[in-house]
Parts: structure tokens; C-alpha cells; sequence
């Protein structure tokens, strides 16, 4: 009876023990940011991201150009679906590619340049009409500076459960809370009328998922596009599978706002992108930049 009080007692010493030793081990700690708090050590880490990140130095078209092939190897490929846009220098204008070409085909040199009517400025051949709702798009968003829209695998099988994208994991938290959803179908993304529903539909967030069609992401810069619409459709994948699985948990919504924004940063997008870019580079793909 008295060994088994006192292995009880035992057990309970070295349990305390186990609290108490991390505490006890930061105060030991040399290095000074081990007494900085979470936020400080962030906005310490932001700062460092300032000066070291460093992006790429390719022109705008060829930054495009190298996004439709880095969603081309990424698992967007849906044959000629999908539009890839990027605004020009004048108000009004953006470039996108030729109606006729798949991704994987797509180069700095045979982009377009079109205005909100779709009509030609600079290139040959025509603009896909479904670009329209695009236009309406940046008419409704000063901000965006890029729009990418594709059909991807997983995204669209998702899209037909008519499910909102559903972000549960850490490394999807640069979309947390800022996917929108268009639970129904208006059609064929040639007329005004879907134009106008898709504008609002997405309101003031970074990407939308449209049933039975696809995902779009709209933001102010290519890099950041170009990211978020390979992880919209990892996050998808991940849904499905997850779902196949059993029921998906939520994460707190504190913590992933704030992962949102620890991701979420210029610096980040762009040397994300620039990884990206050496991958795609790799692959037989030099002949994007011409």
C-alpha cells in the first residue's frame, strides 16, 4: 500500500516537473527573442521579409505568360477553358491570350492586348468572349490587377456538390474567409448578365467558387493570383479527399485570419512565384518568354 502512495506521488512530481521545465527553460535561454511575444516576433519576421524576399524581373506579359504555364503543370489544364488576364498600362485595357491556344502553348508574344469590348489593340486573332465578365470584373475592382479563371480537376468536381470551398488547413489559410460562392449556375460567361452576377457575387474577396463551372481569383498583383489560384485548387483536392474521409473540422477563426495574413504578403507571393518560375523554366517552358 505504501509503494503504491508513493508511486503515485512520484508519477505526480515528474509530471509537475514537465509544466514547470519550459517555463524554467525560456528564462534560461541566452538568445534575446525568446522573451518576444507571437506579434512581435511576426512584425520582427515582416521586417526581414522587406529586405531579403526578392522577386522576379520579367515584364508584365511574360509574368502572364509564365502563369499559364505554371497552372498548365499545376493540374488547371482543361483543354482551351479558362482565361488568364492581367490589366494593361491604359485604363480600360487589359492582356489576355488567343482564343485558339491552350495554356501550355501560350507565350509573351502572342498575348493580346484588348479593351473592355473585347476588341483586338495589339496581336492577332481574337479574345475568348467568356472574357467579358472579366472587364466587368475590373470595372468593379480598381485593385485587381490580374484575373485567373480555370476549370481545374478537383475544383470543378467540388463545384458540382454546389459546396462552398471549405479552408481547414493551415496551409490554405491565405484563402480563409476570403472565398466567396456562387451556389448556382447562370450559364455560358459570355453575356452582361454574368458578367454583372460574378462582379457581385465575389464582392470585396480574392477568389470565388462558381458552381458547376470553375474558380476565380482575382487580386493586386500577378504573383498573388498566380499562388492563390494553385491554392484554391489544393484546397479543393484536400476537401474532397478529407470529405471521402470523414466530417471536416473548422479551425478557430482567430487563428486563421491570422495565418491568412502571415501568408498573405507581397514578398511572400513573390518569391513563391519566382519558385515557380524556376520549376516551370526547368520543364521546357523558356519558350513562354518570348
Amino acid at each position: 500500500m505504501a509503494k503504491s502512495f508513493l508511486g503515485e506521488i512520484i508519477v505526480f512530481y515528474k509530471s509537475v516537473n514537465l509544466l514547470i521545465a519550459p517555463a524554467n527553460n525560456r528564462k534560461n535561454m541566452s538568445g534575446h527573442t525568446f522573451d518576444l511575444d507571437k506579434n512581435e516576433l511576426i512584425k520582427q519576421s515582416f521586417s526581414q521579409m522587406d529586405v531579403h524576399l526578392q522577386g522576379t524581373q520579367y515584364s508584365r506579359a511574360q509574368k502572364l505568360a509564365l502563369t499559364c504555364r505554371i497552372l498548365f503543370d499545376n493540374g488547371h489544364d482543361s483543354g482551351l477553358a479558362g482565361q488568364i488576364t492581367a490589366r494593361g498600362e491604359k485604363q480600360g485595357t487589359y492582356l489576355t491570350q488567343r482564343l485558339g491556344l491552350g495554356f501550355d502553348e501560350i507565350s509573351a508574344g502572342n498575348l493580346l492586348l484588348v479593351n473592355e469590348d473585347l476588341e483586338v489593340l495589339e496581336g492577332e486573332g481574337m479574345a475568348n468572349p467568356a472574357n467579358r465578365f472579366h472587364s466587368w470584373l475590373y470595372r468593379a475592382r480598381p485593385d485587381v490587377q490580374c484575373i485567373i479563371h480555370t476549370h481545374a480537376l478537383h475544383t470543378a468536381a467540388l463545384s458540382m456538390l454546389e459546396l462552398p470551398l471549405e479552408i481547414s488547413h493551415m496551409d490554405n489559410c491565405v484563402l480563409f474567409d476570403d472565398v466567396a460562392f456562387l451556389p448556382k449556375w447562370p450559364g455560358v460567361p459570355v453575356g452582361n448578365e454574368e458578367g454583372e452576377l460574378i462582379a457581385q457575387a465575389i464582392g470585396a474577396k480574392r477568389a470565388i467558387l462558381l458552381a458547376h463551372h470553375g474558380l476565380l481569383v482575382a487580386c493586386s498583383s500577378i504573383e498573388e493570383t498566380c499562388l492563390l489560384a494553385m491554392a484554391f485548387e489544393r484546397a479543393a483536392k484536400m476537401q474532397l479527399l478529407a470529405c471521402a474521409a470523414g466530417t471536416i473540422k473548422p479551425i478557430n477563426p482567430e487563428l486563421g485570419r491570422e495565418a491568412h495574413d502571415w501568408i498573405l504578403r507581397s514578398q511572400r507571393s513573390a518569391v513563391g512565384f519566382a519558385y515557380y518560375v524556376r520549376r516551370c523554366l526547368k520543364n521546357n517552358n523558356g519558350d513562354c518568354l518570348e
